[in-house]
């Protein structure tokens, strides 16, 4: 399909509904108005504008949905106090000095069997909220810890955009995670450090979630086997793809997961006010995506996929450079690392391999780069991800160079392991 919007078009639109967003007008308003305003700009006249942003919401819907699912769990995980009971575990075992690492690290674990980064996200942050009340780390540092582990995870993860970039080059899939464990490992100490070093100077945040005094207050308290019954159980349903070829969708996984921790806390007269409970905290970042959805459908409509691909055909890199810069630029105009690095797989495998480039140095290059510029506004990831901790767009948008730092070390140091293979 060709292109309706020109590139410059949209992207005034995502700087104007950015502009908009951190002089504090309605997050989903701004968006709106950015997708439209892009969209004329971009030559598309009013009623292709519209809809563009009709398709591109509509193209949301399924990240809208699971937000909304994932209500049950956050709401099973705060009220019965399995949150806090969790989160009292890891500081008794790790203690309070190691709390981001280890909240980094089960980030990571929950991303790396196969779980989409926004979902592993969601399914931490009630507990690392309930860490951080307890020894005073701010939401920012317990974000970056969360999103830095699951951009660790995601490159040695059996997730949609490894399995298009290993089919692209024609390479088995386990080879590509395998490829990428030396980039998650040094992604992963750059998490700790970076959250670490926020948690000391970030202290004012806008949020609105706090866990530990939103628990029901009755006594006995779950046990701690009891309290991550339900995440272990979101684990186990979404593991079953990588490990046994069955598919079920975090749709479903989510909500079984809150079912299962309500039901082993005891707490199964519950069940409804605890749903509604967690849907009051989800519905806000799920209209949220809706606002989203607009902007994406206009950059989707535009030619921006396409003149990333000429600028880079235009730069003469070098053969090998070609997989990490196509698809950093490539995650960025899609702000999806699965849309990214699978464009950028079916464009460029072939000429990397003509080229002489292994081919599976370019493709772990290729699916590292695509955690950088992942997480940009016109996406679901951001968005997603500033809802789970309760965050601010604002604030978000302060917190989005560190994250891409992150992104940035597993690529280098996926292209310097690359070039040595």
């Amino acid at each position: 399909m060709s292109a309706i919007f020109s590139t410059w078009g949209a992207l005034a639109g995502l700087v104007l509904a950015i502009v908009l967003i951190v002089k504090k007008v309605t997050p989903a308003y701004a968006l709106v108005l950015g997708a439209l305003v892009g969209g004329i700009l971009g030559g598309g006249g009013l009623v292709d504008t519209v809809a563009a942003m009709v398709s591109g919401t509509q193209g949301m819907m399924p990240s809208v949905l699971r937000i909304l699912a994932s209500g049950v769990l956050v709401g099973a995980l705060v009220k019965t106090g399995s949150a806090a009971k969790m989160a009292d575990a890891i500081i008794a075992s790790l203690g309070a000095r190691f709390a981001l690492a280890a909240i980094a690290i089960a980030t990571l674990v929950v991303t790396a069997v196969g779980v989409f980064v926004d979902i592993a996200v969601i399914t931490v942050a009630p507990v690392a909220l309930a860490v951080g009340r307890r020894v005073g780390v701010p939401v920012p540092a317990l974000l970056l810890a969360m999103v830095g582990g699951g951009k660790a995870g995601n490159v040695i993860s059996p997730n949609p955009n490894t399995i298009a970039v290993a089919e692209a080059f024609k390479l088995d899939l386990t080879s590509v995670m395998m490829a990428n464990i030396l980039p998650a490992v040094a992604a992963l100490c750059v998490t700790v450090l970076l959250s670490t070093w926020v948690a000391k100077w970030w202290r004012n945040c806008e949020t609105t979630v706090d866990v530990v005094a939103e628990a029901d207050s009755r006594t006995g308290g779950p046990t701690a086997l009891q309290a991550a019954a339900g995440p272990l159980a979101v684990v186990a349903l979404l593991s079953m793809r990588p490990v046994f070829g069955i598919v079920v969708d975090p749709l479903v996984a989510l909500p079984a997961g809150g079912i299962v921790s309500i039901l082993v806390c005891g707490r199964w007269r519950e069940t409804v006010s605890y749903a509604e409970f967690g849907l009051s905290k989800v519905v806000g970042v799920s209209i949220l995506l809706i606002g989203t959805g607009t902007v994406a459908g206009i950059v989707k409509g535009s030619s921006l996929n396409g003149d990333m691909i000429a600028l880079l055909g235009a730069c003469h890199l070098p053969a090998w450079a070609v997989a990490p810069f196509s698809s950093v630029l490539l995650s960025g105009a899609t702000a999806s690392t699965t849309a990214g690095v699978t464009i950028a797989a079916q464009t460029f495998s072939g000429v990397l391999s003509e080229a002489g480039v292994p081919a599976l140095s370019a493709a772990a290059m290729m699916h590292a780069g695509g955690t950088i510029f992942d997480a940009l506004p016109h996406g679901s990831f951001f968005h997603a991800t500033a809802g789970a901790v309760g965050m601010s767009v604002k604030d978000r948008l302060r917190l989005f160079p560190f994250g891409t730092l992150v992104g940035a070390t597993s690529t280098i140091t996926s292209v310097i392991v690359g070039m040595f293979r």
